[in-house]
């Protein structure tokens, strides 16, 4: 009797410890507060430069504008779906505008969006980078950044893989 009061004591905590995470819900979103304020000065800053840029800066301009929004997209992604598979459930009801891909996202289903986020982001980095090769380009960061590119699209490709084996197996 005393051992299973124990026990279930215990659960009861690691249970609630899951409330623990809140916080660092709440400080990604701080972070996606930052990174407003820097995506407004970055656009700030390519509409009073757009003028005399050239057509290659204009479009590495564009490239960090989708750049703050893919990683935006990625903190909104992170912060819902982990509330919600580790924390506790939302209620839509009460949202009339609520995603409808909200709620749905298991763990699986947010490695993967995770990965392909990341995958996207850095395909826009290396594009940027191709973007800005001028007359002596740095070949060994270019290698780099095309071998971790790489290395992110075969990540996500075996994650995919495994994800879809695994779903498999338990049918």
């Amino acid at each position: 009797m005393r051992r299973r009061r124990s026990r279930r004591a215990v659960e009861t905590v690691v249970f609630n410890s899951r409330w623990l995470m809140t916080p660092f819900y709440l400080g990604l979103i701080v972070g996606l507060a930052v990174l407003l304020f820097k995506f407004a000065v970055t656009l700030y800053e390519f509409i009073t430069h757009a003028w005399t840029a050239s057509e290659s800066a204009v479009i590495v301009g564009v490239l960090s504008l989708i750049d703050f929004a893919l990683v935006g997209n990625l903190i909104l992604i992170v912060v819902f779906s982990s509330y919600e598979n580790f924390v506790a459930r939302i209620e839509p009801g009460s949202h009339p505008d609520w995603p409808e891909w909200m709620g749905k996202i298991d763990f699986s289903g947010l490695k993967q969006k995770l990965l392909a986020s990341i995958v996207a982001i850095s395909a826009i980095e290396l594009l940027k980078e191709f973007m800005n090769i001028g007359a002596a380009p740095d070949t060994m960061k270019l290698a780099w950044l095309v071998g971790i590119q790489l290395v992110f699209v075969m990540s996500t490709l075996l994650l995919a893989w495994s994800d879809r084996h695994e779903g498999r197996a338990a049918d």
